[in-house]
C-alpha cells in the first residue's frame, strides 16, 4: 500500500496546485487544499478550477484505491460538479467515497467542505477501469 506522500507525489499537477492527501483507504480518502492568492479568481476568492483539481485529485485516489485484481490504473471519463460557496480563506478538506465498483467503471462522489464546515462544492466522478 502507498503512503498518502507517496499518493501526493504521484500527481504532479494536484501537488503543483497544493493538493495534499491525508488519509487514504477504499472506503474514504481525505485530501486538503489551502486557500493562497495564488489560486484565485477576481476578489480572492479560490478559483473552480483549483476547486475541481482537489476533488478530481482526490477522487482518482479513492478510484485507484478500489481497483478490481488486474487492473492497471483508472482515467476519469466524466464529471460533475456543483459549486455552492466562495472559498476566500482557510482550507478546503475534500472527502472521497466510492458509490460504484465495477469490473469496468468506478462511480466516486467527493465533498468539499470548508473551515467552518459548510459546503463547498459536491463532484460525482466515473472513472474507467485500466488493464
Amino acid at each position: 500500500m502507498l503512503t498518502v506522500e507517496q499518493l501526493t507525489a504521484s500527481m504532479p499537477f494536484a501537488e503543483t496546485c497544493g493538493v495534499v492527501i491525508t488519509s487514504a483507504a477504499p472506503e474514504e480518502v481525505r485530501a486538503v487544499m489551502d486557500w493562497d492568492k495564488s489560486r484565485c479568481t477576481v476578489g480572492g476568492v479560490l478559483h473552480g478550477g483549483a476547486l475541481i483539481t482537489l476533488a478530481d485529485s482526490a477522487g482518482a485516489v479513492c478510484a485507484f484505491l478500489n481497483l478490481p485484481e488486474g487492473a492497471t490504473g483508472t482515467s476519469t471519463i466524466e464529471t460533475k460538479t456543483n459549486l455552492f460557496r466562495a472559498v476566500r480563506e482557510g482550507r478546503v478538506e475534500a472527502v472521497s467515497t466510492p458509490l460504484h465498483v465495477g469490473r469496468t467503471t468506478i462511480v466516486v462522489e467527493t465533498d468539499l467542505w470548508d473551515a467552518a464546515g459548510k459546503r463547498v462544492a459536491r463532484t460525482t466522478q466515473t472513472q474507467s477501469v485500466l488493464s
